[in-house]
C-alpha cells in the first residue's frame, strides 16, 4: 500500500493509518493507555483499504457494494478531519482529554463495517511501477502530425477557396462548419487549416468554447459586439470557433462579424448537426462531415505510436492489432487511447488479448458511447495514484490550459503524490504528469522551448473531460458548480469544490468539509472562508472580483498548505493572519498592481509577474521562504532591494530583466551599465544566491550590451561551489566568459554568441554535468543568423531532448 496517500479509490484511509501510527508514538504519551485499541483499529482499516482498492479495480455492479465503498471513503475523510483537529489542539497546548476521539472513530468504523457483506478474500495485488516512457516526446507530438489529416485539410481549404471572385473587396465571408462525433479530430483538422492559412490574413484568432459558455451580461453584450465589429471592419480575417454546443451561442457570436468580409473566412466545429446547419445558413457556407480513419491510416497511427512503424511490430501481434483496430472504428482518439494503454505491454500478447476482450465486453452495451468505454478501460488500467491524479483534473473548466507546475503543487498539497526513492516530491509529481501524457489521457498544450521542448502545460480532451467529470462527481471526489448539466447534491458533504463561469453556492449545500476550493473566472461568486476551516488548497485563477474582504477568516485555516492567486489585481493586501498556517506555500502570479505583503508572512514561495511593483518586492526580501521569482526588472527596483535579494537563501529560480523600454534609447553601450551601482549590486546578489542554492537563472538583456558578461565579478573564484543547474542569457555575448568554467554543476545552458572559437569550446567541454547546450551564433553581421544545437549524453534520470530545429532567441 502506498503510505499516507489520499486517493479517489480509498479516500483518506492512507493518511488516517499514518496518523494513527503517529498517535501511538511517543509524541502522544497521554494516549498510551489506548495504544492497543489504536493498533487493532489500524488493522481493520488496513484491511478495509486493501479491500476497497480491490473492489475499485473490479468495477462492482452491485449497488450495495458501490454504496458501501462510497460510505467508507466519506468515513475516511471525516476520520482524518477528527484526527487533524485533535492534533491541532495538542500542538496549540491543549492538555485536556482526547474528547473521545478514539470512541468516535471506532463507532464510525464499526457502523460502516457492519453494513457491508464482506464474503470475499482479499487477494494480493500486483502493482504496476510508474515508468517514464522514453518515447514520451514522440507520443505527445503536436496533433497536427496525425495521419490521415492531409486529405480532409485539403478538402476544407478547397471549400474556402476564392472560386474566381473578381476583387477582394467584393469577396463575401465564407464559412465551413466541421461536424462530427467526439474523438474524430474536428479540432485537429480546424487547427491544421488555421496554421496553414492564417499568415495570409490581416488578423486571425482560434477560439475554443465549452459547454459552460455563458455570454456577458445583457447590458455589456451590445457594446462588446460593436467593438469587435468595428475592429474587424475593412480587415480580412480568419476566425476559428471551436466546439459550439448551442444554436443560441452561435446566434450571439455571429453578430460580431461584419456583413462585408473582404474575403474573410470562418471555421466552426461542433458535434451537433443543427448547430452546423445554423452556422452554414448564416454566411456562404458549407458543412464538412468528419469521417473516421480508414484502416490504412488507422494502422499508421496505431503502429506509429507503439513501434514507430508497422514493419517493427512483432509478427505475433499483427492479427490481434487488426482486431483491436476494428473495434476502435477509425476514431483517432480511441486509437491513441488504446495505444497509450498498450504502451508498456508492447511485447506481451496475453495482455493485448485482455485489452481486446475488454473492448469487446464494453461494446456489447450499444447504448454506451464507444469512446467512453475505451477511456474507461484506460482509466481502470491506471495505478491507484494515477487514477486520483487524473480525476483531479475535473476541477478545471473544459478546454482550460493547465499549467504543469501549478498542477503538481496542487497534487502535492492534496496528498496525492508518493515520494519515490532518489527523487524529490516535485520530481515524483512530474513523473505522474509524464505518465498521463504517455498514456494519451492528457495532451500537451504549451512547450518550454528553452531546453528540449519540455511540456509546460496540458489540456484534457473534451471526451476525456466528460468522463472524469462524471466519474469524479459520481464518487463525490469533486463537487462542481457553474457547469450546465452538473448539479451538486445538497445531501452530500463537499470534499473538493470547483466554482466556474457564474457559479454560486446553492442554498442548502454545506461546504464546511471541503478540503480544497478552486475558483475560476471573474463571474464566479467568491464564497466566505469562515465556513471552510478544513481547506488544504485555496486557488483563485483570473478572479478580478477577489478583494481583501474575501480573505477574512483565512487565519483560521490551520490546515492550509497551498494558496495561489493568478491575475487577482483587485487584491491589495495579504492578511497577516496567513502566517498562522505552519506549512503554507503561497504563489502570486501576474499581479500587476501594488500588493502589500506583510513582513510577518514568510511562506511566500512563488512570485511571478510581467510587472511586479517595487513595493511588493521590497517587502518580499524579508520572505526567507521565497523559492521562485520571475519577471524581476532590475532597474525598476531600489538599490536596497537588490542588496537584500542576495539574502533570500531559499531562492531556487530567478528570472531577471536588465532593460526597460524607457532605457532602450539611453543604454546603447555596455560601458554605461558597467558603472551603474544597481548593476553591481544585482550581480553581487546573483553570485551570493548561486552559492546558497539558486538552480535556475534567466537574464534578459539588450543585444548591444553583451560585453557586460565578460566581467569576472559575475561569478568570482570561490571556495563554495556555485549551485546553478540552468542558465539562460538572452543577449549576444562576445565570447564564452571565463567565469562559466566555475559553474561546475551546470546541466543546461542557452546563450547567444558573436562567434565560437576553440577556447569557447574548451570552457564548455570542461563542464562535467552539462547535458543540454543550445547556442545561437552570429558568425558575421552581414550573414544571417546560424544556429548550433548540440545534444550531450543525458543522465539516466532525465529525458534526452529531441532533435528539433532550434528557435530564434527572443529579441527584446
Amino acid at each position: 500500500m502506498e503510505e499516507f496517500l489520499v486517493s479517489a479509490a480509498t479516500g483518506a484511509l492512507g493518511p488516517v493509518l499514518g496518523k494513527l501510527a503517529t498517535l501511538a508514538g511517543d509524541e502522544y504519551k497521554r494516549l498510551k493507555g489506548i495504544r492497543g485499541e489504536i493498533e487493532s483499529l489500524s488493522r481493520e482499516l488496513d484491511a478495509m483499504d486493501a479491500f476497497l482498492e480491490k473492489m475499485s479495480e473490479e468495477e462492482p455492479e452491485d449497488p450495495q457494494d458501490k454504496a458501501w465503498m462510497k460510505e467508507v471513503r466519506e468515513l475516511s475523510y471525516d476520520t482524518e478531519d477528527s484526527i487533524d483537529d485533535f492534533m491541532a489542539r495538542v500542538a496549540a497546548g491543549d492538555d485536556g482529554s482526547d474528547h473521545g476521539i478514539m470512541g468516535k472513530i471506532k463507532g464510525l468504523v464499526g457502523r460502516t463495517k457492519d453494513r457491508h457483506r464482506i464474503a470475499k478474500a482479499i487477494e494480493d495485488l500486483k502493482r504496476q511501477a510508474v515508468l517514464i516512457d522514453r518515447r514520451a516526446l514522440a507520443i505527445f507530438e503536436d496533433a497536427s502530425k496525425l495521419v490521415g489529416i492531409d486529405g480532409p485539410k485539403d478538402e476544407v481549404i478547397q471549400l474556402l477557396a476564392d472560386n474566381g471572385e473578381p476583387t477582394q473587396q467584393q469577396k463575401p465571408i465564407k464559412l465551413v462548419a466541421v461536424v462530427g462525433s467526439g474523438g474524430l479530430g474536428k479540432t485537429t483538422l480546424a487547427n491544421r487549416v488555421y496554421q496553414e492559412l492564417k499568415g495570409g490574413f490581416d488578423c486571425h484568432a482560434f477560439l475554443q468554447l465549452n459547454k459552460g459558455y455563458s455570454s456577458p451580461a445583457k447590458e455589456d453584450l451590445p457594446q462588446l459586439i460593436t467593438k469587435i465589429r468595428d475592429f474587424l471592419t475593412d480587415k480580412r480575417y480568419f476566425i476559428v470557433i471551436d466546439d459550439i454546443w448551442k444554436v443560441e451561442t452561435w446566434d450571439v457570436i455571429k453578430c460580431a462579424f461584419p456583413t462585408t468580409g473582404s474575403g474573410s473566412i470562418i471555421i466552426t466545429t461542433t458535434r451537433i448537426n443543427v448547430v452546423a446547419q445554423s452556422c452554414r445558413s448564416s454566411f456562404i457556407g458549407h458543412i464538412y462531415n468528419m469521417r473516421p480513419l480508414n484502416m490504412v491510416h488507422s494502422r499508421q497511427l496505431f503502429y506509429g505510436r507503439l513501434f514507430d512503424s508497422e514493419e517493427k511490430c512483432p509478427l505475433d501481434l499483427k492479427e490481434i492489432s487488426s482486431q483491436i483496430l476494428e473495434k476502435c472504428a477509425g476514431l483517432p482518439l480511441a486509437i491513441i487511447a488504446i495505444a497509450g494503454l498498450l504502451a508498456d505491454k508492447a511485447s506481451k500478447k496475453d495482455k493485448w488479448e485482455q485489452v481486446k476482450d475488454s473492448i469487446g465486453r464494453a461494446l456489447r452495451n450499444a447504448s454506451v458511447d464507444v469512446m467512453v468505454n475505451i477511456i474507461s478501460l484506460s482509466y481502470l488500467d491506471l495505478p491507484r495514484h494515477l487514477k486520483t491524479c487524473l480525476l483531479y483534473l475535473s476541477i478545471f473548466p473544459e478546454d482550460h490550459t493547465i499549467n504543469k507546475e501549478n498542477l503538481i503543487r496542487r497534487w502535492i498539497a492534496e496528498g496525492f503524490i508518493h515520494k519515490q526513492e532518489g527523487y524529490t516530491l516535485h520530481e515524483s509529481g512530474e513523473m505522474c504528469f509524464n505518465e498521463l501524457i504517455n498514456r494519451s489521457l492528457i495532451q500537451s498544450a504549451e512547450l518550454d522551448k528553452t531546453f528540449g521542448h519540455e511540456v509546460k502545460s496540458c489540456r484534457v480532451h473534451d471526451t476525456v473531460h466528460d468522463f472524469i467529470v462524471s466519474r469524479a462527481v459520481e464518487e463525490n471526489f469533486v463537487t462542481i458548480i457553474g457547469v450546465p448539466g452538473v448539479n451538486p447534491d445538497p445531501r452530500i458533504k463537499v470534499r473538493r469544490l470547483s466554482m466556474q463561469n457564474d457559479g454560486e453556492i446553492p442554498a442548502g449545500l454545506v461546504i464546511s468539509s471541503a478540503r480544497s476550493l478552486h475558483v475560476f473566472g471573474r463571474n464566479a461568486k467568491i464564497p466566505s472562508l469562515s465556513e471552510s476551516r478544513l481547506l488544504r488548497v485555496l486557488d483563485y485563477e483570473n478572479c478580478s472580483q477577489l478583494e481583501d474582504d474575501h480573505l477574512a477568516g483565512i487565519g483560521n485555516l490551520l490546515h492550509l498548505k497551498y494558496l495561489r492567486f493568478k491575475n487577482a489585481d483587485a487584491l491589495r493586501k495579504l492578511p497577516e493572519q496567513v502566517a498562522r498556517a505552519p506549512h503554507l506555500e503561497i504563489d502570486i502570479l501576474y499581479h500587476k498592481k501594488i500588493m502589500e505583503i506583510p513582513a510577518t508572512i514568510r511562506q511566500v514561495k512563488w512570485l511571478a509577474s510581467t510587472d511586479i511593483n517595487s513595493k511588493v518586492l521590497y517587502e518580499a526580501t524579508a520572505m526567507q521562504g521565497l523559492q521562485v521569482l520571475r519577471g524581476l526588472n532590475v532597474f525598476a527596483q531600489s538599490t536596497e532591494f537588490l542588496v537584500g535579494l542576495g539574502q533570500l537563501k531559499k531562492l531556487r529560480v530567478l528570472d531577471t530583466i536588465f532593460w526597460t523600454f524607457h532605457m532602450m534609447e539611453k543604454i546603447e553601450e555596455a560601458d554605461s551599465l558597467l558603472g551603474d551601482v544597481k548593476f553591481a549590486k544585482i550581480v553581487s546578489s546573483i553570485a551570493e544566491l548561486s552559492k546558497a542554492g539558486l538552480e535556475s537563472l534567466v537574464i534578459q538583456a539588450l543585444l548591444t550590451v553583451g560585453r557586460i558578461f565578460e566581467c569576472e565579478y559575475w561569478f568570482p573564484e570561490s571556495d563554495t561551489p556555485y549551485s546553478l543547474r540552468e542558465l539562460v542569457i538572452a543577449s549576444v555575448l562576445v565570447r564564452v566568459p571565463t567565469w562559466m568554467a566555475r559553474l561546475v554543476n551546470l546541466e543546461k545552458l542557452r546563450i547567444g554568441i558573436d562567434r565560437i572559437g576553440e577556447e569557447d569550446l574548451e570552457i564548455l567541454g570542461g563542464l562535467p554535468f552539462l547535458r543540454h547546450l543550445w547556442i545561437q551564433a552570429w558568425w558575421h553581421k552581414s550573414v544571417k543568423t546560424r544556429h548550433l544545437s548540440l545534444r550531450l549524453p543525458s543522465r539516466e534520470r532525465w529525458r534526452p531532448i529531441p532533435t528539433v530545429p532550434p528557435l530564434l532567441f527572443p529579441t527584446p
